[in-house]
């Protein structure tokens, strides 16, 4: 009895800390509307869209849309976010504005990639392979501190303190000792994103 009682109470501790865990985080993304949010380009073609909760990015055919920007800047952070792509749909989640996290329906392919999805584009292949089929919701965990990253992707952690000393690739600048926004990538192809959310962290 009193094992079951300790192995309670350790599982009901644990619930406790990750409640209080997820309560560190902030939404970036209200579900409403882009608040917080601005065009990269204000010239760009806006095909931004906010529908039942959900940030799609609804291009047609031959269109070029443009990039989502944030208005406030992260040095050190984790940060989650949950996004749908169709098969052959590329887009990117940048870190600090520099540094993308790949997103690309390559499910078909089977096999990690440096350009594929889930990559530190053109830097750092994920470990493994864990896209999910075309249309279906992934997941996203990725903390950076320093020029560290670290990505769960999916549930399976597909990068471990990776060292990005470099900007990846149309980046808002290349000052990768400075904080920065976030931004998705829009001019690619179709996406959606929903429950984005940030826990900033202690600056070294």
């Amino acid at each position: 009895m009193k094992n079951l009682l300790l192995i309670t109470t350790l599982a009901l501790t644990t619930v406790a800390f990750a409640a209080d865990d997820d309560k560190d985080f902030k939404p970036l993304f209200n579900g409403k509307d882009l608040t917080g949010w601005h065009p990269r380009n204000e010239k760009a073609t806006n095909t931004w869209k906010v529908i039942e909760g959900v940030l799609k990015n609804d291009l047609k055919a031959g269109e070029h849309g443009g990039d989502l920007v944030t208005d406030a800047k992260f040095w050190n952070f984790t940060v989650r976010y949950e996004y749908q792509v169709p098969e052959g749909s590329n887009s990117g989640f940048y870190l600090r504005g520099r540094h993308e996290i790949q997103i690309l329906g390559d499910h078909k392919s089977g096999k990690p990639a440096k350009g594929g999805n889930g990559a530190i584009y053109q830097h750092t292949a994920p470990s493994q392979f864990v896209s999910k089929a075309p249309d279906q919701w992934q997941t996203v965990e990725a903390t950076m501190i320093g020029d560290k990253v670290t990505v769960t992707m999916n549930g399976v952690k597909i990068h471990d303190n990776v060292k990005v000393e470099r900007a990846t690739g149309s980046e808002l600048d290349n000052k990768v000792g400075e904080p920065g926004s976030f931004f998705l990538q829009g001019d690619h192809g179709v996406v959606s994103f929903r429950n984005i959310t940030v826990k900033e962290l202690p600056k070294e």
